[in-house]
């Protein structure tokens, strides 16, 4: 049985889509959540579908080794960031080599780096006027979205279009192929 930790900040609405997709599976399933926002509605989500779920602040996650441990007791086969907005330590990344990836709402190397996430993307991509945009789900190294691209969707961007319009879009193809790949992956 293949093990998904998810580490999320805000919604969780991939996580939950995660968790929904490989229930009941034979071959995975998701059996940690873990966030950096006490408030986070991914902990109610994880909760409503009975999956462990802990919060953690940013001394446990860079500075003492109480994440990583968190990590070691329960032995991922992947770790997957679903809008995660921290950067990854290296000790766990040295810990868990090519088993942490991450999904983000633009095609890389376009639109990625430090403060690119939710609506500062999708502003961006309206305010350049970009006639298409996606996602990349890609491994997570010691940069903001600069790890090996795993899989890349594109959708068209219309000249009216709005963020929340692109927002949407994303959304979908983040519903349909996240848990598809996460699956492939874990094959």
């Amino acid at each position: 049985m293949k093990r998904i930790v998810i580490f999320a900040s805000g919604s969780g609405t991939n996580a939950e889509n995660l968790i929904k997709f490989f229930h009941n599976r034979e071959n995975a399933s998701v059996i940690q959540v873990l966030t950096n926002n006490p408030h986070a509605k991914v902990l109610d989500r994880a909760k409503k579908l009975k999956v462990s779920a802990l919060s953690f602040n940013k001394i446990a996650f860079t500075e003492t080794s109480d994440v990583l441990n968190i990590l070691k007791s329960v032995q991922p086969s992947l770790i997957v960031l679903a809008g995660f907005l921290w950067k990854f330590p290296e000790s766990i990344l040295a810990e868990f080599p090519n088993k942490v990836i991450n999904i983000h709402p633009a095609l890389l190397p376009k639109y990625g780096g430090k403060g690119m996430y939710g609506m500062h993307v999708h502003k961006a991509i309206v305010a350049n006027k970009e006639p298409e945009t996606g996602i990349t789900i890609h491994y997570v190294n010691e940069h903001y979205d600069e790890g090996a691209i795993i899989f890349q969707a594109k959708c068209k961007v219309n000249a009216t279009d709005t963020a929340e319009e692109v927002a949407a879009k994303i959304h979908t193809l983040e519903m349909e192929h996240f848990p598809k790949v996460v699956e492939k992956l874990l094959k």
